[in-house]
């Protein structure tokens, strides 16, 4: 029985009959690519045949790519990850933390009690928050006529924190902050430097924050879940009058590109040749980097219609490496202790186990985060291949 017989039929079964209009997996160990396919279509409004070089917005899966932008500079001993963070960006100099609210709506601040550093911004330490997860952040950010970080203007990211840096973790802004970091050290856009020193060098052809003509052509269509169940094709595209391009959201890419970034990971910082980061780097970005601090297993949302409130590994330890989140213990599913792994608004995933010496990627293009047919999906798929792998096929 091959790999693909037994994969092949979850991937299948996920455009037939959950709903999800399409999907792309791929799979690979030290040896070399061992699983790709794709099935379904570009979108429920579209007859073509949903393929491996189709494009997706990656939104969350951007943050392993940032991070590993820093992870260069920090290689090159042009910033440090206990530097403070207002050394470079002058806005983070003077945090203050958002207390709540009075009586009369207005929002209660006070300094921050430590400076945000680099190693804070990486594993969702620092305080910042999402307006679209943290009702306080969307209160204070409406009153104060902020807009969203949806529309990558330079005020989104002016919103206070709602903790002191380093006091607890949580999911935020922390990322876009340092896309801008990146770009006041290297001199460089943040797609400039991401095209000349980690797509450019893995051969990640058709990963930008700014997709051409070409690349719009073969893009999935974006959906959402409706409240009956019905998936429906919204508009969902960044802004053209944008400030900056995100950080910790801003890449499209495909399910080929984005698994050449997760085999670089698993290899030791290269791949094909082309070394990225040092071995002892990766080793680094997959240490536990946040204590004896947890992620929370409750992801919390404020926004339904963008990710719905769900658990996350629940009965696992989880932690933070820089900057992915990791499971202290194997998964039932297969997965290795410490492994890297994050995921995308739109129900994109990766995952990479050093321990079982495997990389994998799981793209669709569907709102919300957390729909449960796509995390039924990633669950089948991960269980299909890890029994696969262990049969020797």
């Amino acid at each position: 029985m091959s790999i693909s017989s037994t994969i092949d039929p979850v991937l299948r079964d996920a455009a037939e009959s959950s709903g999800v209009p399409g999907v792309v997996g791929l799979a690979a160990t030290e040896r070399g690519i061992v699983y790709q396919g794709a099935f379904g279509r570009l979108g429920v409004d579209r007859p073509e045949p949903m393929r491996l070089d189709s494009v997706f917005r990656i939104a969350s899966m951007t943050k392993a790519v940032t991070a590993t932008a820093v992870m260069q500079l920090i290689e090159q001993g042009r910033i440090g990850l206990e530097q403070p963070a207002g050394e470079i960006a002058e806005h983070l100099r003077q945090p203050q933390v958002l207390e709540g609210f009075d009586a009369e709506s207005k929002p209660r601040l006070r300094p921050a009690r430590a400076p945000i550093t680099i190693r804070h911004l990486l594993t969702h330490t620092s305080g910042f928050s999402y307006d679209l997860f943290n009702a306080d952040v969307g209160r204070y950010m409406q009153l104060a006529g902020l807009p969203s970080i949806a529309t990558c203007k330079n005020d989104s990211l002016r919103a206070p924190l709602v903790f002191d840096p380093g006091a607890r973790w949580e999911y935020g802004i922390s990322i876009d902050w340092l896309g801008k970091i990146v770009q006041a050290v290297s001199g460089k856009p943040l797609e400039d430097y991401v095209a000349a020193h980690i797509a450019g060098p893995l051969g990640m052809r058709d990963t930008t924050f700014k997709p051409d003509a070409a690349l719009r052509e073969r893009m999935v269509s974006a959906h959402a879940r409706q409240p009956d169940g019905k998936v429906v094709p919204i508009t969902f595209e960044f802004p053209t009058d944008a400030d900056f391009v995100m950080g910790g959201g801003g890449l499209v890419s495909t399910g080929p590109d984005y698994l050449r970034f997760t085999r670089m990971l698993l290899g030791g910082g290269a791949l094909d040749g082309a070394r990225v980061l040092k071995p002892e780097t990766v080793a680094l970005m997959r240490q536990n980097h946040i204590g004896a601090i947890d992620v929370p297993t409750l992801f919390k949302s404020d926004n339904p219609a963008m990710a719905l409130t769900a658990e996350l590994l629940p009965g696992v330890t989880k932690k933070w490496g820089l900057s992915f989140l990791l499971n202290a213990e194997p998964l039932p599913t297969g997965r290795g202790a410490y492994s890297m792994a994050w995921a995308g608004v739109h129900n994109t995933f990766f995952w990479v186990d050093p321990a079982r010496g495997v990389a994998a990627v799981l793209m669709m293009q569907l709102l919300p985060a957390n729909d449960q047919a796509a995390l039924d999906t990633l669950i089948r798929y991960e269980v299909a291949l890890y029994q696969a792998l262990a049969r020797g096929v």
